[in-house]
């Protein structure tokens, strides 16, 4: 490696954007990697309308001098103060400034992680059917062009994405039959009392309720059961005592967020209570390694932004010009504590699995296999449960709630990966003396080995 960043930022949501943009007005030579053709991550995916926010925000980052490197994900952290990444099928041309190989080393002074986070899913019988998906997935589908409109929707599990979704759902035609929150209405008028310090929260929640109207929220509210043959066909809800089958089309369902921690705990950041933990100024147990956004704890794209902020202006050496918004951030805290309370889990959903529900679809594990392990590796080396192309990511958040079961460990690659990136290490092939050039490509010098 010739030529390192001085700050490397890993994720390019609104976490990723602000510390890349940041650092750069700073004067930092930064780049910016994703492993999504645009950047603005999942929650301000391209397709549809685009919060006025985020406008402002991705035209900064173009001014920024900040370069950007989409569609690379990474895949391992070689040796220190490098990432191995793999480019994906899908890259933005007009912002493309990577290298032409499958695989590349970045390396750099300062890293920041913004990995942001992912649905969390939960097992009932026929979760697996066609046509149930997560909220955020739905979502992302009909973003991305999937035909909506007419169509019926149950939207269920627990977090303000619920509210979200079903209110984007609705303004592209679908019909919402029901809005199924786990929580029960006391705990929400709690959070709800809190978010009155959150101004701009309320009425953005107000407007997502206004979309919906006149469907009321239903609270302390579930599905135990999707049913159908070919796809999903209708679902059985439970609220309390009472039980009944509603007929649909789509079953969005999603049990709030957890956070993409594997990069960091590869790289041995240490955790807290299942988040990165970080100080003040975002700094990670690892030296010259900062953490913002979702990893750090849930806490929403204000929140997100801020951290970013904070992150860029600290790994850059300004730490004094970030203390304000440090402050800033320990206001806002308690919100983050007030969304974990209200979007706990209810003990009864797990009981909702059978015997024959399938908990690791990689590899087809059912419920009834797992009852007779004792913790995750157990579980992993007699079913190979999250062993699979996902690596845990959705059955390893499933078990931990149904049985407390905790990963000990992540392994490189990260993510699945071609044989050839595995192979490409520094100094032989097709890995050795790439750097990067003044105009932010990359030139390679090695000969290629077959």
């Amino acid at each position: 490696m010739k030529e390192r960043f001085d700050i490397l930022v890993v994720g390019a949501g609104p976490a990723g954007i602000a510390a890349a943009v940041s650092a750069a007005e700073a004067g930092q030579k930064v780049a910016l990697l994703d492993d999504n053709p645009a950047a603005g991550g999942q929650i301000w995916r391209s397709g549809g309308r685009m919060p006025a926010q985020a406008r402002a925000r991705l035209t900064r980052l173009k001014s920024s001098g900040a370069i950007r490197l989409q569609g690379w994900r990474v895949i391992d952290c070689p040796e220190e103060h490098v990432v191995r990444a793999e480019r994906g099928s899908q890259v933005d041309p007009e912002n493309d400034a990577g290298p032409k190989s499958n695989c590349a080393d970045f390396g750099y002074k300062k890293l920041i992680f913004a990995t942001g986070a992912r649905e969390r899913f939960l097992p009932f019988p026929g979760w697996t059917l066609p046509n149930v998906m997560g909220a955020g997935g739905l979502d992302a589908m009909v973003r991305g062009g999937l035909p909506i409109a007419d169509k019926r929707v149950v939207v269920a599990g627990t977090g303000p994405l619920l509210l979200a979704v079903a209110a984007h759902l609705a303004g592209g035609g679908a019909k919402i039959l029901a809005v199924c929150e786990q929580a029960p209405m006391s705990r929400l008028a709690r959070f709800a009392a809190r978010m009155a310090r959150e101004p701009a929260k309320l009425w953005q929640g107000a407007g997502y309720s206004l979309a919906l109207w006149p469907l009321r929220l239903k609270t302390g509210c579930w599905p135990v059961a999707a049913h159908g043959d070919d796809r999903l066909r209708r679902v059985t809800l439970r609220q309390g005592g009472r039980q009944w089958d509603v007929e649909c089309d789509y079953l969005a369902c999603g049990f709030h967020l957890v956070p993409n921690t594997e990069l960091p705990a590869l790289l041995g950041c240490r955790m807290a209570g299942g988040f990165v933990a970080i100080d003040e100024h975002m700094r990670t147990s690892c030296a010259d390694v900062y953490c913002a956004g979702e990893p750090t704890g849930i806490g929403g794209v204000d929140l997100s932004l801020l951290e970013g902020q904070i992150a860029g202006l600290a790994a850059a050496g300004y730490e004094a010009q970030a203390q304000p918004l440090v402050e800033e951030r320990r206001e806002r805290l308690g919100f983050v504590r007030a969304l974990r309370e209200a979007c706990e889990l209810d003990p009864q959903l797990r009981t909702l699995a059978a015997e024959e529900t399938i908990v690791c679809r990689c590899e087809d594990v059912r419920f009834g296999a797992l009852l007779l392990r004792t913790h995750w590796r157990d579980a992993k080396l007699h079913t190979r449960c999250g062993m699979g192309p996902c690596q845990g990511r959705i059955c390893g958040t499933a078990t931990e709630f149904l049985f407390g079961w905790e990963a000990d460990s992540v392994r490189p690659p990260v993510f699945p990966a071609l044989v050839s990136s595995l192979a490409a290490w520094p100094g032989e092939g097709a890995g050795a003396d790439r750097h990067l050039t003044a105009a932010g490509t990359f030139s390679n010098n090695s000969k290629e080995t077959a």
